[in-house]
């Protein structure tokens, strides 16, 4: 008997019986949306691991390759802006440039060399955008956190700041969650309505019921299943594995799983299926409700991580085939920039070729142009 491919489970219509029930017909339209949901999360986990497998191996290198090019293109650029043969206003346009790109260099690595041409090409000190950059910080987390940060924060650390605001975030937690224990510590000592009491009831005998409902099946399994019982060494390992899947599903209240365990192990059939009372398919139907909420929630969360991970928009429907699209584009687009930095470096050795290109640059659109330059 193996349990590669689990049976489906579904309430089959019958000849000559009336036709299927609101329950029952429901109980079938949620595990079919469970099974196309659990294909869907399976395929996404599959593309999760290929992506962040293809981005390492292929994205990250070339990555690295485009900041090493910046980096040399900043050095090349500087190099002629100290050359003859610039006017001013061409060697104000190149200083701008540079200074420009130096600084996007410095947002994501600490280069004294790079800080220093930055400087030689600015109006202002690095160090002094940095500290107003942390200032800006500072008082944008105080409007939007509402509090004020003590007077011992370094500005200069964007991670002390980061701490700080997490720590103040947590203590605030942490006295809401006490005045909420409070609220109802004190709720909890003022006398309940026969309402309030009869729904609490209610609501605990249905929870109780739909626990029930799962321990039922999961016992006849484990019964069945149970390896200590069995002296076949080969038949126990197998005994084992499906205990730990009987285990697992029953830890997470996966009902399809242990109905599907059930009818592989031949515990039920299709008539003990067909023939599950109104008041069972009311609990099961629960149950599969919030398996398949589960399900869809936890789709939408790798999908949201892959539409802000590829900065895409986060209301556009995305697949994994889409997804993976994406990424090959990405590659092919960071080697086409890779190659054109490459050729830019050797052109740039020549003044007149910068010239050149000063020509097409307009200042008022410095950040397109050199964009368009590198990339």
């Amino acid at each position: 008997m193996t349990t590669t491919h689990l049976k489906t489970v579904s309430i089959a219509q019958r000849g000559g019986q009336p036709p299927l029930s609101k329950g029952q017909k429901l109980f079938n339209s949620l595990i079919q949306k469970i099974e196309k949901s659990r294909a869907q999360l399976a395929e996404w986990e599959a593309a999760n691991t290929r992506f962040h497998s293809k981005y390492a191996t292929a994205v990250m290198p070339l990555l690295k390759n485009v900041e090493e090019l910046q980096v040399k293109l900043v050095y090349r650029l500087d190099q002629a802006g100290d050359q003859p043969g610039l006017s001013k206003s061409e060697r104000r346009k190149l200083s701008c440039m540079i200074a420009e790109n130096a600084q996007d260099i410095l947002l994501t690595r600490d280069d004294a060399a790079i800080k220093d041409i930055f400087n030689k090409h600015s109006d202002v000190d690095y160090d002094d955008i940095g500290a107003a950059d942390q200032a800006g910080l500072k008082s944008a987390l105080e409007d939007v956190l509402g509090f004020e940060f003590d007077d011992d924060v370094d500005l200069k650390s964007q991670e002390d700041l980061l701490a700080h605001a997490q720590k103040k975030l947590l203590e605030a937690q942490a006295r809401e969650d006490a005045e909420n224990e409070a609220g109802q510590a004190r709720q909890a000592t003022r006398k309940k309505s026969p309402k309030q009491l009869a729904a609490e009831a209610r609501e605990h005998a249905e929870a109780q019921q739909l626990r029930q409902s799962i321990r039922e099946i999961y016992r006849k399994l484990a019964s069945a299943l149970h390896p200590d019982r069995e002296p076949d060494a080969r038949e126990r390992e197998r005994k084992t594995a499906l205990m730990q899947r009987v285990n697992q599903a029953y830890d997470k209240n996966n009902l399809l799983l242990l109905l599907q365990l059930q009818l592989e192990l031949e515990q039920i059939d299709q008539a003990h299926i067909n023939n599950v009372s109104e008041d069972r398919l009311k609990h099961y139907n629960k149950i599969l409700r919030e398996q398949l909420s589960e399900l869809q929630h936890e789709i939408a969360r790798i999908e949201s991580g892959f539409a802000e991970q590829a900065m895409l928009d986060p209301f556009a429907a995305i697949t994994p085939d889409s997804v993976m699209r994406n990424l090959n584009a990405e590659i092919s687009n960071l080697k086409r920039a890779i190659r054109d930095m490459q050729r830019d470096l050797l052109a740039f050795a020549d003044v007149q070729k910068i010239k050149a290109w000063l020509k097409t640059f307009r200042v008022s659109r410095k950040r397109d142009a050199f964009d368009d330059f590198l990339f």
